[in-house]
């Protein structure tokens, strides 16, 4: 950490070199004449680095955050003020007595520094711009860099929310989807079924995919597809022949990403509710097709007729809530959610441009 702070300033210091050094050469190339040699221009123009210097790192690293920064307005023109004539007269003390005093031919009469601090019109008609004009430069691409780094500041911070709350969203996915094939499993040992060792076979391969395939930002349509499989055959061996399944696929890459668990919880709800023992014919029709990176993906299912009211939202569960909000969060602008409810089924239709 301490080497990297070394290199970053490092860096800073060779880019402020940099600035002023080409500053310094383009202000004595754009002078230059056949009346003035460029040797007698560059050196007024080093020395006139002094105060350029000295009233752009004052302004920037004192005036704008000590005043500007905290709406200190007037404090911070009063100071501003008191800048400009500090270090205009700063430039025409060095011009009078110290360029003057090597290139100017003897004899002649100096300007006293009094007489220099009081004539105020000529310290700005003729050295506020000399001075200032640098200095207004370099301040203005110090307040463009420190924009541009805290917008890349919010965007890391964004992007790092939101793998955050991703993280935590599948967090609660993954006990939430293993908790109920655990219920289903329970429900099979109880009648001594001879499914149990197979759903425990399915459960595993499953596992195993959540727990590490999912840790990728995105997994293949194929993997997914995998996935929704085994579930389907887990909750056949639960439910037998008493509920009607139908699931189809037609994609035109099976390698085309998509962001993990996204359509698992759909599925999952409506067996949770379209497989219930008050529906006379329970049945689940999934279709899921690709075409051109552009995913649909339906699912419907059967509802018992009349439904009791659940004031505590057990029901609703945390995977359908979980899915929603992934999908705000990973495909914000590009993904759109219908859900369509009547007295006998439930459909929802997802649209995701991958």
């Amino acid at each position: 950490m301490k080497a990297q702070l070394s290199v970053m300033k490092q860096k800073r210091w060779i880019n402020h070199f940099v600035f002023w050094i080409s500053l310094l050469v383009f202000y004595t190339l754009a002078m230059s004449n056949e009346f003035a040699p460029i040797s007698s221009l560059f050196n007024r123009n080093v020395i006139l680095l002094l105060p350029q210097v000295f009233a752009a790192y004052i302004i920037s690293y004192f005036l704008i955050p000590k005043f500007l920064y905290k709406k200190q307005y007037i404090l911070f023109g009063a100071f501003f003020l008191l800048c400009t004539y500090i270090f205009s007269g700063l430039a025409r003390i060095l011009v009078v007595h110290v360029v003057e005093g090597i290139y100017r031919e003897q004899p002649f009469k100096q300007e006293s520094i009094l007489e220099i601090a009081t004539d105020l019109e000529r310290l700005y008609k003729e050295f506020f711009h000399r001075v200032f004009l640098p200095v207004f430069l370099f301040v203005s691409i110090k307040l463009l860099k420190e924009r541009f780094e805290e917008k890349n500041r919010r965007e890391l911070l964004e992007k790092e929310k939101i793998t955050a709350e991703l993280n935590f969203l599948k967090a609660q996915i993954h006990p939430h989807f293993l908790f109920n094939t655990l219920n289903n499993l329970y429900t099979l040992t109880l009648q001594k079924s001879d499914k149990a060792s197979e759903t425990v076979l399915k459960l595993s391969e499953m596992l195993d995919y959540i727990l590490y395939k999912c840790k990728e930002k995105t997994v293949s349509i194929e993997d997914e597809i995998k996935l929704i499989k085994n579930y389907i055959n887990l909750e056949r061996l639960r439910y037998g022949n008493r509920l009607e399944i139908m699931f189809e696929t037609k994609v035109d890459d099976l390698k085309t990403q998509l962001a993990p668990l996204i359509l698992i919880s759909f599925i999952e709800n409506a067996f949770k509710h379209g497989a219930s023992g008050t529906v006379t014919k329970p049945k689940i029709e999934i279709e899921l097709m690709v075409k051109e990176n552009q995913l649909h993906f339906s699912v419907k299912n059967t509802k018992p007729g009349i439904t009791k009211n659940d004031h505590t939202k057990y029901k609703d569960g945390i995977g359908l809530n979980n899915t929603k909000n992934q999908l705000h969060l990973i495909y914000p602008m590009e993904h759109v959610l219908h859900i369509i409810e009547d007295n006998n089924s439930y459909k929802i239709e997802l649209r995701i441009s991958l």
